[in-house]
C-alpha cells in the first residue's frame, strides 16, 4: 500500500513506516502530521484510486521526527566583461517526517484536516 501526496509544491510517493525528507512544515520532534492532498491511492488489493486533484476520503498520517537544514548550496550570478559577480548561500530548512499510517475516511474529515 502506498500513496502519492502532494506538499512544499512537490509530490511525493509514501508508504506506512516510511521515513521522508520535505520542506519545512510546523510542529516540534513527536507533533503528529496530517496530509489530506493526497493525490493517487494503491490499497492493499493493488486497485489504484487516483483523485481529481485530491482523493477526499484519504489522509496520510504521521509524526516529526526532526526539524533539520539541508545542505548549503552556492547561487553564483555572473555577467562577462562588466567585473559582474555575486556569491550567495543557501540552506533550506526541512523536516523528517515518518509515515505512521494512511487512513480512509469520509471526505469532511478530510476537509478538516487539510484546514
Amino acid at each position: 500500500m502506498y500513496a502519492v501526496v502532494e506538499t512544499g509544491g512537490k509530490q511525493v510517493k509514501v508508504e506506512p513506516g516510511q521515513v521522508i525528507l520535505v520542506e519545512k512544515l510546523a510542529g516540534e520532534a513527536g507533533s503528529e502530521l496530517r496530509f489530506a492532498r493526497v493525490l493517487m491511492l494503491v490499497d492493499e488489493t493493488g486497485a489504484t484510486h487516483v483523485g481529481q486533484p485530491y482523493l477526499a476520503d484519504v489522509v496520510v498520517v504521521g509524526h516529526v521526527v526532526a526539524q533539520e537544514r539541508g545542505k548549503k548550496i552556492l547561487v553564483f550570478k555572473y555577467k562577462p566583461k562588466v567585473n559582474y559577480r555575486r556569491r550567495q548561500g543557501h540552506r533550506q530548512d526541512l523536516t523528517r517526517v515518518q509515515v505512521d499510517r494512511i487512513d480512509r475516511t469520509d471526505g469532511a474529515s478530510a476537509a478538516a484536516a487539510e484546514a
